[in-house]
């Protein structure tokens, strides 16, 4: 536009005004104002054409930023906006929902496994008296003293089946051998251990279904851990045979007693020591957790009657 601008005087000095004689006369004045349009044209020609290099080596040179997403599958690195994996090959819109359909049933089960434990084991028990709340305390703190007594003393001595608790267990031990007599030779001699924990456990399920007492039940799984502490220096003599049985003689004496029969009917006589001591220390994880279990009620019997 600016050439234009510049040639344009120059018509002026073509018109017929300008001849005399046949010979054109140009008009210094005229030479030198073209010659600046001219040169300003230009001027502003080379400027245009510099700044529109300028702008596109500016935009070629402009680094480009991509992010990248994870496979949920096999976590290989994807383009921003791919809708598959370049891997392999799965649709992410399809995926994912079906990922989060397989786990909410695993999620709703555990829940709802959790709430109906804690509705049984802690939240049935409403009681609110403080008479109830006192018997409570002093049967958890003699439980508390005997526990850790059993809990502290080595296997070996036989502590447990000295104790008061092994009379007790004793006609629950008997009665076991008598009542699976149906099922064999085997289950008769095993019956008498099985009796003697089977009984405790029985008070358990009675007092968490049928009078909702929890700390009942907590008891209960006490008396079940000690009942397991009772027969592991039965489980332990079974190669030695040197405890008294109920008739006043040892095992050597006679043809052996129940573990020694279970173990060798099983050829796991050998392991005698190591069976012992799995079931004396499973019977204090138990103990330890009727210990829990039974402070924990007690702590929120208080929390209900306190002012």
């Amino acid at each position: 536009m600016s050439i234009l601008c510049a040639v344009f005087p120059l018509s002026k000095l073509c018109r017929p005004s300008n001849y005399c004689f046949g010979q054109v006369s140009f008009s210094t004045t005229y030479w030198l104002s073209c010659k600046r349009a001219i040169v300003s044209g230009l001027d502003h020609s080379r400027d245009f054409l510099v700044r529109s290099r300028a702008r596109l080596y500016s935009v070629a040179m402009e680094p480009t930023a991509t992010s990248t997403v994870s496979c949920p599958k096999c976590r290989a690195d994807q383009p921003d906006g791919a809708t598959e994996c370049v891997k392999c090959g799965i649709i992410f819109a399809k995926y994912r929902p079906l990922v989060s359909l397989q786990q909410q049933p695993v999620l709703r089960d555990r829940a709802r496994w959790v709430s109906l434990a804690k509705e049984w084991l802690v939240d049935s028990d409403t009681s609110t008296d403080s008479l109830t709340f006192a018997g409570r305390v002093a049967v958890f703190l003699l439980l508390l003293w005997w526990g850790r007594a059993f809990i502290f003393t080595p296997l070996e001595t036989n502590y447990t089946g000295e104790s008061f608790l092994h009379l007790i267990n004793l006609p629950f031990h008997e009665a076991g051998h008598l009542l699976f007599i149906p099922l064999g030779r085997f289950m008769t001699i095993l019956g008498g251990s099985l009796g003697q924990i089977l009984m405790p456990l029985v008070c358990l399920g009675t007092f968490l279904i049928k009078t909702r007492d929890p700390f009942g039940a907590s008891v209960a799984l006490w008396w079940t851990a000690e009942s397991f502490m009772d027969i592991a220096p039965y489980i332990n003599d079974a190669r030695e045979m040197d405890l008294m049985l109920l008739g006043g003689v040892t095992g050597k004496e006679t043809d052996g007693h129940d573990w020694n029969n279970i173990l060798t009917m099983l050829d796991w006589l050998e392991y005698d020591h190591r069976l012992a001591h799995l079931a004396y220390n499973f019977g204090i994880l138990l103990m330890l957790a009727s210990f829990a279990w039974g402070g924990l009620l007690l702590l929120r019997h208080y929390r209900r009657f306190s002012p």
